[in-house]
């Protein structure tokens, strides 16, 4: 018998109005965690637009947009896990510029991004401000690490088998020389910090028109 597939629009839906429901006002962040190629980005924006009618001022930003200069992330070689894993991302400035002053609220501004990794640069602040009653959607890897525990109001974790995730890197990425950099960064995070059980809710999302809420009981 096959399996059933929920709309793609159904789920987002759905768990817009659980976000909304539990944190009626106020700033909400919230977390779409997954390994690299599980779909944070797209995922998140059409949270985004989903939270977006419920009539909540919603804004958007991924962890890609505070990586490490590049001799930082590649400080212990251009194949290291662990350089992937640690060195990657800049979260003291993820924390101060953007997290920390959104969650303050009233009129503190924020910056949603803050390195260019293509040009390997800092970018130039835009700072922003929002209404008391917003949301914060941020996608990324390494989401629920233990440098941004209890920083998110709410988390998702996209769960996608290791092949097709690789998969996908493959066909948006092309080949690379790394794969065992990002391969065992993943499995250093999935063992130290067990994501899947940090998050609020698990989205199968092999199919990306078809994502499918689970239960951690029934992985």
């Amino acid at each position: 018998m096959a399996r059933w597939q929920p709309e793609k629009k159904d789920v987002l839906d759905a768990l817009a109005a659980e976000i909304v429901s539990l944190y009626a006002g106020g700033r909400v962040v919230v977390a779409v965690d997954g390994m690299d190629g599980a779909g944070t980005g797209p995922f998140a924006d059409d949270l985004a637009v989903a939270l977006t009618a419920t009539g909540r001022s919603v804004f958007r930003a991924s962890i890609d947009d505070f990586h490490r200069s590049q001799a930082e992330r590649l400080a212990r070689g251009a194949d290291s896990p662990e350089g992937y894993y640690r060195d990657s991302f800049d979260y003291s400035t993820f924390r101060r510029v953007l997290l920390e002053p959104f969650r303050m609220g009233g009129s503190t501004a924020f910056v949603t991004a803050a390195f260019d990794r293509a040009r390997d640069l800092a970018v130039q602040s835009k700072w922003r401000t929002g209404p008391k009653d917003a949301i914060l959607v941020v996608d990324g890897v390494f989401l629920n690490r233990p440098e941004l525990a209890g920083l998110w109001n709410y988390s998702i974790w996209l769960d996608v088998p290791r092949e097709l995730a690789e998969e996908r890197m493959l066909g948006r990425d092309g080949p690379t020389e790394n794969v065992e950099r990002y391969r065992g960064g993943q499995e250093l995070y999935l063992s130290e910090t067990s994501p899947r059980t940090a998050a609020s809710s698990i989205i199968d999302n092999r199919d990306l028109e078809h994502p499918r809420r689970v239960f951690a009981d029934s992985c």
